[in-house]
């Protein structure tokens, strides 16, 4: 064990000292005769209000990414020198080139400029460049000096007379996205021309694409206006007149669906997912309906939809299926050491089945542990849960047609045991849940649990331990049995950059209106089998952002902001324990281990032999920088601050005080080390102790000298990114 502390004293050491190192290397010095390093691009827009970022994503060489204009990857690469010699080409690969000045590629961004200046309406555009060189660093400025814009006065239509298709058209006229007074750009044609097919694609007319719009514009008047014409052509761009056909609409007509005959499937579990029913009128949005409900049953690895014309102006559709694996396991592992010692694993191994009951049913068995101990000590806890869940791909209660949009619920059955062994006590608890999950459109996600049940029981407790809880009526109520009834869920919203996620608890208050009818305990709690039932709402909200940058955006800062508050209140004095916040592990206050901070200024709570410190509340805030090294291996400089609270609890240090917040904060910063294999990320990271708020006042700042002293980092091993 002394030689695993020693081992990472000199980790963060030496960390440290080549993070310093960084700072003063040169990042020119692996230039050769001739070569300037290109560190800025700036682009100036001359005339009218114009975002001048829009113009960056034209530019075809980009300067090195880095924060605040620096990048240690380029010092790095700069120790290798010019390559000549083995330590130089090995030092190299750690490194990034750096992005050598190309007059050529000045010019060519040049060229895409008053490209895309053209595109979207600005036409007789010029560009300057400015060459600003120091030394071997050139700084590019871009003068851009926009050209005229022409105002649509009018516009006139030429559509084919047959059929219902000039009719169809004056349905949607109201719809054009071009429309007089608007300015003139080949951009906004081709959106109308996107947004127009796929309207008559959605009315019945098959085939029908962007390429039999035209436009004509007469931009002679005097004014500076646009007469524009828009055509519709029964033969498509680029092909001959002579092979023109008549737009028509067409009917679904046969719909077969093909899968494997491994894939053993209930013919009801398609049909009501399938919603192209022959004799329907061609609708290209029920086609993508219907590819997109096969595709989120988890057991179809692959779903093709191949529409064929068929006689009588009929659309046959043939759908084939390909099954996923149907069956396996997955493994994962977590630890953490600190410096005092202890050790904490937990490994997870979960089997599923996609396909369990023949009706796309997803079934999931999880064992999972959690261990921490110290070598060649007693102090020991440990815990085993085994879980099983049911996912129906379907709303249970209500048919699926009427689920108009592409993304259906689903319903979700769980149960868990755990049992808990510490020695402070041993306590078992009993979960269920009965719930719905669901998308809403591209970027919301909810999950809803109308039924969610726990059942918490407490054996052979420490008499030390009850001792010291006694007087405590916030901690008493915490560590007792209790039975937890209620409602929950969690609503998401974000993309692949950005997200944001609340999730919500609220129990007791249905099972409160039958109070008259329970019995109550010695502390006056109505009770369910003897048991007291728990009152309170809880809830937490997570906001996060991942900024990507740097060639191949290979580089990136993440935050997170993080706040969540809880409050017990009827037949309850206090949160529940498995419903409090806690601080600490690999994806929070990294510079803690998990449970080990808190509550607000209180010192660490002995009453616990291994921490488990917790509260009614939570703030935290986390920004983390993360960049390739080389191959697979990444690495990340991070800081954090947070910590946890209680809201009603007796300890006037732990309480939550606005007026002494700040003093209330944990700080860490640390550095990480990661394997990205693509599909598992594997990591280390190590936490420093900044701020610590137990301390004493006067000695709550650790100076970097006592950053490697026992009780003042923690490292923690993990599998994905932390937020």
């Amino acid at each position: 064990m002394v030689i695993f502390v020693w081992m990472k004293q000199r980790f963060f050491i030496l960390s440290a000292f080549l993070l310093l190192f960084t700072l003063s290397c040169s990042t020119t010095r692996s230039l050769r005769d001739g070569e300037y390093r290109l560190v800025k691009n700036s682009v100036v827009v001359n005339g009218g209000s114009f975002n001048s970022s829009e113009l960056s994503p034209y530019l075809r060489q980009k300067p090195n990414a880095g924060i605040l204009g620096y990048n240690p990857l380029l010092s790095i690469y700069g120790w290798g020198g010019q390559g000549t010699t083995r330590f130089g080409r090995f030092i190299r690969r750690f490194g990034v080139a750096p992005v050598v000045y190309d007059p050529v590629q000045v010019n060519e961004s040049v060229d895409n400029i008053l490209s895309h200046l053209q595109y979207i309406g600005y036409y007789g555009s010029t560009v300057d460049t400015h060459i600003n060189v120091k030394g071997r660093k050139v700084y590019v400025t871009y003068e851009v000096n926009l050209g005229h814009r022409y105002t649509i006065s009018a516009i006139d239509f030429n559509l084919p007379e047959y059929g219902t298709f000039r009719e169809d058209f004056g349905n949607d006229l109201g719809n054009l996205s071009i429309k007089p007074g608007q300015y003139l750009s080949e951009a906004a044609l081709e959106a109308e021309s996107i947004r127009g097919s796929q309207y008559f694609r959605n009315i019945g007319y098959y085939g029908f694409h962007k390429g039999f719009y035209a436009f004509e514009a007469d931009t002679l008047a005097s004014n500076g206006t646009a007469r524009l014409t828009l055509s519709i052509r029964d033969y498509a761009l680029g092909d001959s007149p002579a092979n023109a056909q008549e737009h028509h609409k067409f009917q679904i007509g046969r719909v077969l669906i093909n899968h494997p005959a491994s894939l053993k499937l209930r013919p009801s579990v398609l049909e009501n997912l399938n919603i192209l029913v022959p004799g329907d009128m061609y609708d290209e949005r029920k086609v993508n309906t219907t590819y997109a409900r096969l595709s989120s049953v988890s057991m179809l690895s692959g779903v093709n939809i191949a529409m064929q014309p068929a006689s009588g102006d009929r659309v046959d559709c043939n759908i084939s299926l390909q099954n996923s694996r149907l069956q396996g396991f997955k493994t994962s592992m977590e630890a953490s050491v600190n410096s005092t010692g202890l050790i904490g694993l937990s490994p997870q191994f979960n089997y599923y089945h996609k396909n369990i009951f023949h009706g796309g049913e997803l079934l999931n068995i999880g064992l999972k542990g959690n261990f921490q101990f110290k070598p060649n000590d007693n102090v020991r806890s440990e815990e085993f849960s085994v879980s099983g869940s049911i996912r129906f791909p379907k709303f249970i209660g209500l048919p699926n047609r009427i689920f108009k949009g592409t993304n259906l619920p689903r319903t979700d059955i769980s149960a868990s045991f755990s049992y808990q062994n510490r020695p402070e006590y041993r306590r078992s608890i009993i979960s269920t849940s009965f719930g719905y999950t669901g998308s809403l459109g591209r970027h919301f996600h909810y999950q809803f649990q109308p039924f969610q049940a726990n059942i918490v029981r407490l054996f052979d407790m420490d008499d030390a331990f009850r001792s010291s809880i006694m007087s405590n009526r916030f901690m008493l109520n915490a560590y007792s049995d209790h039975f937890d009834l209620g409602v929950g869920g969690i609503l998401y919203y974000g993309t692949s950059n950005w997200y944001s996620r609340l999730s919500f608890d609220v129990s007791g208050n249905v099972v409160s209106l039958f109070n008259p009818l329970m019995p109550t305990d010695s502390y006056g709690h109505r009770t369910i089998w003897e048991i007291p039932y728990s009152q309170y709402v809880r809830a937490e909200v997570q906001l996060g952002r991942t900024f990507r940058f740097g060639y191949s955006d290979r580089q990136a800062v993440a935050v997170r902001l993080l706040a969540g508050a809880g409050h017990a209140y009827g037949n309850s004095t206090s949160l529940p324990f498995e419903k409090q916040f806690y601080s600490g592990g690999a994806n929070s206050m990294r510079g803690w281990q998990a449970r080990a901070l808190g509550a607000g200024n209180a010192a660490l709570n002995t009453s616990f032999v291994i921490p488990s410190q917790s509260g009614d509340m939570k703030l935290e805030a986390n920004i983390e920088y993360r960049f390739p090294i080389f191959w697979k291996i990444e690495g990340a400089l991070f800081a954090d601050a947070g910590n946890i609270w209680e809201i009603n609890g007796t300890d006037p240090d732990a309480r939550f005080n606005i007026d002494n917040l700040a003093q209330s904060i944990a700080l860490d910063w640390g550095l990480g080390l990661r394997v990205n294999l693509d599909f598992i990320l594997v990591r280390v990271d190590g936490g420093l102790q900044l701020f610590d708020p137990a301390q004493a006042a006067g000695s709550r700042w650790n100076a970097p000298a006592d950053w490697l002293t026992r009780g003042n980092y923690a490292l923690h091993f993990g599998v994905g990114y932390p937020f």
